[in-house]
Parts: C-alpha cells; structure tokens; sequence
C-alpha cells in the first residue's frame, strides 16, 4: 500500500510539473531543440561544473538541487541533492518542478536525458570541448536561462587569465607530466581528455599526450619507459593518492619523478570543465614554473 501510495503522489507531481508552460525554443550544444520556459527560476543541474558555471554567472539563486560530489563553490553544497551523476534520482528531481535541467553528455546518461524528457522536463545538454569549448558552453548556458548575467565579462576575465598564463610560460623549458587518474590498472589522459590541453596550456608537456582515447589504461612499463618529469596527482576524488603511497608500490621506484619526490598535486578543479579550470591552470603553470611566477 505504501508503495502505490508514492507511485501515485509521484504521478501526481508529474503531471503538476508538465504545466510549465514553455514559451521558446533554445538550441543545445548537441544541436537539440529544447522548448524552455522565457526565465528559468528552477534549475536542476546534473554534474558539478555545470553548477560552478551558474554561479560563476551570478545565477546561483536559480539553482534548486545539484548532485553528489558538488564542491565549488562553497555555497552551492548547501543546496538539495539529485544523488549521483550516473544515476540521479527521477523522484527527487521531478519533486522539485524544475523548469531546466542543464546536463553534460560526457558525463550524464542518454537514459537519464531521455526519461526527463518523458517526463516532459526540458533537458539543456552542454559538450565542451577543451579550454575554448568550456568559453563557449559559458555563454550557451546563460543563453538557456536567458537571465542577465556576466558572460561576457567572465569570458572576457578568463580569456585574459589565460593569455597572461601564456605568456609568462613562453620560451620555458616544458617539462613532461604524467597524469595519474588511478594506479592499479594504471589509467591517464590522452589527447582526447581536455587536461592534455590544460597542462600545455601551463607550460608543461603531457607525457601521454600522443595516445588518441581520452583516458587511456598502459602498463607501469610503459610509465617508466616515458620517463615523465613530474607526477600528476588529485587530492580528494581518486582516493587521495599520494606520492608516498606510489613509493610503496612496487615497480613505481623505477620512475625517477618517484625517486626525487617530483610531484604535483592538484583538487577537483583540475578535472571539472568549468570555469574553476582556470585556477586550476594558473596554480598548475606556477607549479610547473615557479621562476615565471616570480617573474610576474
């Protein structure tokens, strides 16, 4: 009894949230033609750097959940949670009468999309591609709110962050990085993943950077056999790896960047094609180069 009892409220909040009216249509990263209301004021967004780039917007108060795992900035981790990226959960979100979600296609499921859509809730799916894609997805994003916000400025200050970090890595030596994501099968980035272009962008080179997947799995060999400067290593989301921990581990002592304690740590920001991607890129290029740091 209890059971049908919520199969019938979530109905009922079903069909209270189909009569938002939508009156125009926007275009997604995808190319789809999403029917939105004019202003959105209940947003549901579906991974962290969607989240990060509404507020960057200064659009924060329209946000009415986010999922799991949502960090910057601070503020945003006291609104409700959908759950997981992966699985984010109908009831909560349809609870919530939500008249956007904005979602990733890297990251979130064509399902989750599709059962949204059934549930007559417009779906506003963002793919950025690299450092310019994530400028883009900015602007394309503000677009679907059509609210005021500061796009062109944010974009025009990001742009700027970013030249300067150009410009003070030019002519450096640029050392090569190996990016670990995890250690046992041990898996990294390759052209495909948008870090390979942050960590150029820094003034370093990435030691895997002519594998073409994303996220490529090699054998601990062929980590040694590249021979990287410097280990790459995230705090926090990949179980806090530690320079120390890969010490213990057999075979990782042959890598010299082990053997001299060369390491770079770095948080969430790193990985999240968001605007937070460009403190992550700055604190990357004074890591890499302190001595163009001092020469600020």
């Amino acid at each position: 009894m209890l059971t049908l009892m919520k199969q019938l409220i979530f109905v009922g909040l079903l069909l209270m949230n189909t009569a938002v009216l939508a009156t125009r249509e926007v275009t997604d990263e995808l190319g789809r033609h999403v029917a939105a209301s004019d202003q959105p004021r209940r947003i549901v967004c579906l991974a962290p750097s969607i989240t990060e780039t509404v507020y960057a917007l200064g659009l924060g108060d329209a946000v009415v959940a986010v999922t799991d795992y949502t960090t910057f900035p601070p503020e945003a981790r006291n609104k409700r949670s959908v759950s997981g990226l992966v699985d984010p959960s109908m009831e909560k979100i349809v609870s919530l009468h939500p008249d956007l979600v904005l979602a990733t296609w890297e990251i979130n499921r064509r399902e989750t999309v599709e059962q949204l859509e059934r549930y007559a809730i417009p779906v506003f799916i963002v793919h950025p591609q690299g450092l310019q894609g994530i400028l883009a997805s900015i602007q394309h994003i503000r677009e679907a709110l059509n609210r005021s916000g500061q796009a062109r400025e944010l974009v025009n200050r990001l742009e700027a962050k970013w030249k300067a970090i150009a410009t003070r890595v030019q002519g450096l030596r640029r050392p090569k990085v190996f990016v670990v994501i995890w250690h046992e099968p041990v898996i990294t980035v390759g052209d495909k993943a948008f870090i390979t272009e942050v960590i150029s962008a820094g003034g370093g080179e990435s030691a895997t950077a002519d594998m073409p997947q994303a996220w490529p799995q090699i054998s601990l060999e062929e980590v040694v056999r590249r021979a990287p400067d410097f280990l790459l290593l995230f705090r926090g989301s990949h179980g806090a790896m530690t320079l120390e921990e890969l010490q213990r581990r057999e075979g990782w002592s042959r890598l010299e960047a082990v053997r001299r304690s060369r390491a770079i740590y770095m948080d969430e920001r790193m990985e999240h094609p968001s605007p937070v991607i460009f403190d992550a890129l700055e604190d990357l290029a004074t890591k890499l180069h302190p001595e163009g740091s001092r020469a600020r």
